[in-house]
């Protein structure tokens, strides 16, 4: 008889061979278990119950999406202040003629880790101005290279943005030099006053001061106006006077709306910064700057680090 077909008697040979080996295989598996220490028990347990709650965790989050869903429509239909973003989008004042714009030229500078924070303080930027009481116009220029590579790559969406104007050529092509003012750390001028018939530039580079006076050199060898916040004059600060491209841009942002420097130096800079209020150096207790230390240990840097200007 061909090897093809099988006798009963082979059969049942077959199915006890099976058996027995899956007997084998189950011994195995739970010699397996026994073998693993009460650490990688207690472990094998907890993932086994977080994946047993799956489903209650994803209900309990459809729960709250509905239940904030309908305290929204409620405070509509009742006349209460809605914070909805859209509803924010409707009652924001028309948007001021002061341009900034962000110069993103110096993408040969940076390592790629770099661009990628770069990316994140734009996207920042946007947002707020997004949300802003009085929106500025805002402009990307030089846009290429890396930054333009990651931005396809992380945030397709960045090409339907709206009240901004992208373009590839260079500030200085895009608004006439009369216009423009590069803020930079290093220019002997101050800003007290904005001048909305200006564009402000602010230079898009994280480059960790590796190109200190870059900017301030650009806009000399350019011939246009530049200058710098008032920092000096509002605030004393424990480490360097140079801002992200989102703090500046945010900066000049509450200052738009608030009319105050000071208010909008203190809205906007973050913790690690020691920022103090010029004049009041020392009268912070132990305590508090105890608590500076720890919230400067456990902030994340979400926005990249410093750059060369303001």
């Amino acid at each position: 008889m061909s090897s093809e077909y099988l006798t009963p008697s082979n059969e049942k040979n077959d199915v006890a061979s099976a058996a027995e080996n899956k007997d084998g295989q189950s011994s195995a598996n739970n010699g397996e278990t026994e073998t693993l220490s009460k650490k990688q028990r207690k472990k094998l347990m907890r993932h086994q119950k977080w994946e047993e709650e799956r489903n209650l965790r994803k209900q309990k989050r459809k729960e709250k999406r509905q239940k904030r869903s309908l305290e929204r429509k409620n405070q509509g239909e009742e006349g209460g202040e809605f914070v909805g973003r859209k509803r924010l989008r409707k009652e924001v004042t028309p948007s001021s003629p002061l341009r900034l714009v962000i110069d993103c030229s110096f993408d040969n500078l940076m390592m790629f880790k770099d661009v990628r924070k770069l990316h994140k303080q734009i996207q920042r930027c946007y947002s707020v101005n997004r949300r802003a009481a009085h929106p500025v116009q805002f402009y990307l220029t030089s846009l290429g290279g890396q930054l333009k590579q990651n931005m396809d790559k992380t945030d397709e969406g960045w090409v339907n943005w709206k009240d901004i104007t992208v373009k590839t050529e260079a500030y200085h092509e895009v608004v006439v030099k009369e216009e423009l003012v590069y803020l930079t750390s290093d220019s002997p001028n101050v800003l007290t006053e904005l001048d909305e018939t200006k564009a402000y530039v602010i230079g898009g580079l994280v480059d960790h001061n590796h190109h200190k006076g870059i900017t301030f050199k650009r806009a000399q060898e350019l011939g246009i106006d530049h200058a710098q916040l008032p920092l000096n004059s509002f605030v004393k600060m424990n480490s360097r006077k140079v801002l992200a491209v989102n703090h500046v841009f945010e900066i000049i942002l509450v200052y738009l709306e608030k009319g105050n420097w000071q208010e909008a130096f203190f809205t906007v800079l973050p913790l690690r910064k020691g920022a103090i209020p010029l004049g009041q150096e020392g009268i912070a207790t132990e305590d508090e700057e105890e608590s500076d230390r720890d919230a400067e240990t456990v902030t994340p840097n979400t926005t990249g680090n410093e750059q060369d200007q303001q």
